[in-house]
């Protein structure tokens, strides 16, 4: 129940329309229940031809004798104009108030999703790199999808109803009390209603608590089947060119097909709520019209009070009805709730301390200082020293999961050392503002990100006042002012879903583009030309030759071409720096190096 609360209290920035809303809510109602007043006159004035009696012994308060004494100085037809006036009028205003309670209501779910949405992805945007190795896509994308379509629904009708359904429901129990006490209704009738009212619960409790349950793994599902979607279409290539199409759709039919059986498991749950609880309020009103009506046969009701109490009864029966339907919805809710504020309250492992300082500018150097680094219980990196200073080209070589990513990662604060620092300037990476640091680095890799937008967003990417020329000018250094102009648009050209419009060099250059735009100090390669054919690392080797150029670099090797000009090359095996030095001294001293070479870098 604790997250449900703390899901009510997403209303609060909104609470100026839902007040409204309310209001127009017991508005609805009152109009709803006023023509129930009208029945007595309509049946003992109209249809009996008998006058209303207020029974003797009754104190009734002074409007009503008058009232009832106007009333009954109104001849029939004078009664029945006076009657269907009221009715139109009491039905325009019911409907005049239920849309605009319905559009506030929707106003304000709307609203809330919209919060909530906004919520997760700012809390997304926060979350460290750790966090996303750990959850899949799919599953993330479920929580902004799938689980906020299920919060707009427990809005617009679970809180609206929770709210506007007791409403209905005093309002009839205090309209049943008024016949009771004015028309001298038995109290058994009245006791005999409170008995088997609440046995109308029973069944919604019971099924409520399933409900929760297989709301709970519906989502689940459903971020399965995002997270299939995600790998799928975005790994096309993939499945095609290993002939798998068939294999993926029959995949794609069981994650559906459970899905499917887990919606209609809590369908038939849901539906089964209603006649339940239908059935067993036409048996409580069955057993009170009987008792009821054997005072109308011994004369002790008239036929106009009796028509009016059992009519109050049975509009009782739709916000039990309804109310029985909001407990299934907010069961669904609350399992939606769970997943989100779990989420939301996900714990951010790389945060900026209250006393952070700014790097103003880059001027020494980038310190490994006994540097210890694990993912889970795995270590990976292990007693790390390595100085870069301002201006050097420093290489990493190494065989497949030696930690080399790991390492440059560290210097921007994707992860923090386990142990040890990483210093720049000598000042602790963690004492830096995280903007500060971050500006200060240029990131290229072997898997390029590019937006779907067009060329010129891509290489401005993070800047608000572009300048034409130096777009023009880092374009020109990345090699990739050629292709760009013979692009449609050129520079306005839109480069589809991460660049898959261009080829793989081009992107690269792009991306290359961009990190020259941002001009940063210090510069990150991981492996920026792996995946390229021999052509096209020819064009972005120019490109990065010109990048590094007055920077420090740091480059994480996978071919010779993207390590000759360094000053140093560190060989890392198995988390460990087993050595530093020159290609020269390296290939004559170092076997793993030399093997590297050999497999590698041989032309």
């Amino acid at each position: 129940m604790r997250n449900y609360w703390r899901f009510v209290r997403l209303l609060i920035p909104h609470g100026g329309v839902f007040a409204i809303a309310v209001v127009c809510m017991f508005m609805t109602t009152l109009f709803s229940a006023s023509p129930l007043g009208l029945i007595i006159p309509l049946v003992d004035r109209i249809i009996s031809g008998k006058f209303i009696v207020i029974p003797q012994g009754v104190h009734a308060p002074q409007i009503l004798t008058d009232l009832v004494n106007k009333v009954n100085s109104l001849s029939t037809i004078e009664l029945l104009n006076i009657l269907v006036i009221l009715v139109v009028i009491m039905f325009l205003l019911k409907g005049i108030f239920e849309f605009f309670q319905e559009y506030l209501m929707n106003d304000v779910s709307q609203r809330v999703v919209r919060d909530v949405k906004n919520m997760i992805y700012k809390k997304l945007q926060e979350l460290s790199m750790d966090f996303y190795n750990k959850h899949p896509t799919g599953q993330l994308m479920s929580r902004i999808t799938y689980d906020t379509g299920i919060i707009q629904d427990a809005i617009s009708r679970g809180v609206a109803d929770t709210f506007f359904e007791p409403i209905q429901l005093a309002l009839y129990m205090a309209l049943l009390i008024a016949i009771k006490v004015y028309f001298n209704v038995p109290w058994n009738i009245i006791i005999i209603s409170m008995v088997l009212f609440p046995f109308i619960l029973y069944p919604v409790i019971k099924i409520g608590k399933r409900l929760r349950k297989i709301s709970k793994d519906s989502q689940e599902k459903s971020g399965d089947i995002n997270n299939m979607l995600v790998e799928t279409i975005s790994g096309a290539k993939l499945v095609k060119s290993f002939c798998m199409e068939k294999y993926e759709c029959e995949r794609f039919r069981k994650y559906s097909e459970s899905f499917y059986k887990l919606n209609m498991k809590s369908v038939k749950r849901m539906k089964l709520v209603s006649p339940m609880t239908e059935i067993m309020g036409i048996l409580c009103v069955a057993i009170i019209l009987w008792i009821a009506g054997k005072n109308i046969v011994s004369g002790e009701l008239s036929a106009g009070v009796f028509s009016a109490f059992i009519g109050a009864v049975f509009s009782m029966m739709k916000p039990v009805k309804k109310l029985s339907s909001v407990y299934g919805i907010n069961q669904q809710a609350l399992a939606a709730t769970e997943r989100i504020f779990a989420l939301l309250d996900e714990p951010v492992t790389i945060q900026e301390r209250k006393d952070a300082k700014k790097l103003e500018v880059f001027e020494k150097d980038v310190v490994f200082n006994n540097v210890y680094f694990a993912y889970s219980q795995t270590e990976v990196l292990k007693n790390i020293s390595l100085n870069v200073k301002k201006g050097e080209i420093v290489a990493l070589v190494g065989p497949s999961g030696g930690g080399k990513s790991t390492l440059v990662n560290l210097i921007p604060r994707f992860y923090d050392p386990s142990k040890g620092a990483v210093k720049i300037d000598g000042i602790d990476s963690r004492e830096l503002t995280l903007n500060s640091l971050r500006e200060k680095i240029g990131l290229v890799t072997q898997e390029t990100l590019l937006f779907n937008d067009t060329v010129k967003a891509n290489i401005t990417y993070g800047h608000e006042d572009i300048d034409e020329e130096q777009l023009v000018s880092v374009a020109k250094a990345a090699n990739a002012h050629g292709f760009i102009m013979e692009f449609p648009k050129g520079y306005d050209t839109l480069i589809g879903e991460r660049g898959l419009k261009i080829s793989g060099g081009q992107r690269q250059r792009i991306a290359i583009a961009r990190a020259v735009y941002k001009n940063p100090p210090i510069l990150i390669l991981d492996e920026a030309t792996s995946q390229l054919d021999t052509e096209s690392e020819k064009s972005v080797q120019e490109a990065l030759n010109n990048l590094m150029k007055g920077r420090t670099v740091i480059v994480i090797a996978h071919r010779l071409s993207t390590i000759k000009h360094a000053n140093r090359i560190v060989v890392l095996d198995e988390g460990r720096i087993i050595d530093i030095g020159t290609h020269e001294e390296l290939i004559n001293r170092n076997p793993l190096y030399k093997k590297l070479y050999e497999m590698q870098f041989a032309v």
